[in-house]
């Protein structure tokens, strides 16, 4: 029995076990144990101009800054936590990896320039479906360490896809191409937003969201994501 499985079963039998590893958590542990905290493959990229996630989404939108909170893999660190936020109802995991990324970034020049942090929207029946948008628990958090404040329900997903998972790179574009909408194009007119999302693999979505957000006059993007797949 693989790792994953096993900590899967451990942690829907002892709901205050940690998702990683299994250890039970202490009374100041939110889903996840500090040890494994402080072993997440953090990038600290935001401080690096013309990074990995800024390499793989130029001349695709027209960006200011992408920073990445770690990197991702499914046998690594993060991958347990994105799967509980995403499947199993764990969305105080997106606060906490929301908080922790804002106070990473807290004072640097890649947040000095913020007016509004923007969660990639789900689908109101996929909403529905999972009990809440995990991009807005992770926005959340970050909004919570930054004080800067969240803008929900203007950027909207107006067409239900199938899901992104095991999907090509040309796949995943089709699959998220025109889904995306501005519903009042003067609330972001002259703002400079940051586009908040769980992981970013082909950048498909990140760009189709993006393009979406041209439509507003003198509008500024750049993007965080908790993970991105090397």
């Amino acid at each position: 029995m693989n790792r994953s499985l096993v900590n899967e079963l451990v942690t829907l039998f002892y709901p205050h076990a940690c998702v990683v590893c299994g250890a039970e958590l202490l009374n100041n542990e939110e889903g996840v144990c500090l040890k494994c905290l402080y072993q997440l493959p953090r990038t600290h990229n935001y401080l690096e101009r013309e990074n990995g996630a800024e390499q793989l989404m130029a001349a695709r939108i027209p960006f200011e800054r992408i920073a990445t909170y770690c990197i991702y893999s499914k046998e690594g660190m993060l991958g347990p936590l994105i799967h509980h936020l995403k499947y199993h109802g764990r969305w105080e995991i997106g606060l906490l990896l929301g908080r922790l990324f804002g106070r990473d970034m807290l004072g640097s020049d890649f947040l000095n320039p913020i007016d509004w942090i923007v969660p990639v929207p789900l689908h109101p029946r996929r909403e529905k479906e999972r009990g809440y948008n995990q991009a807005e628990m992770i926005a959340r958090g970050l909004s919570e360490a930054t004080s800067l404040p969240v803008s929900t329900g203007n950027l909207v997903r107006v067409i239900f896809n199938p899901t992104q998972t095991k999907r090509t790179k040309t796949q995943r574009w089709e699959n998220v191409k025109g889904i995306f909408e501005v519903v009042d194009g003067a609330l972001y007119e002259g703002k400079h937003l940051l586009l908040v999302d769980d992981v970013i693999t082909t950048g498909s979505t990140i760009e189709a969201c993006g393009l979406a957000l041209q439509a507003c006059k003198e509008v500024t993007i750049s993007v965080a994501t908790l993970g991105q797949v090397l």
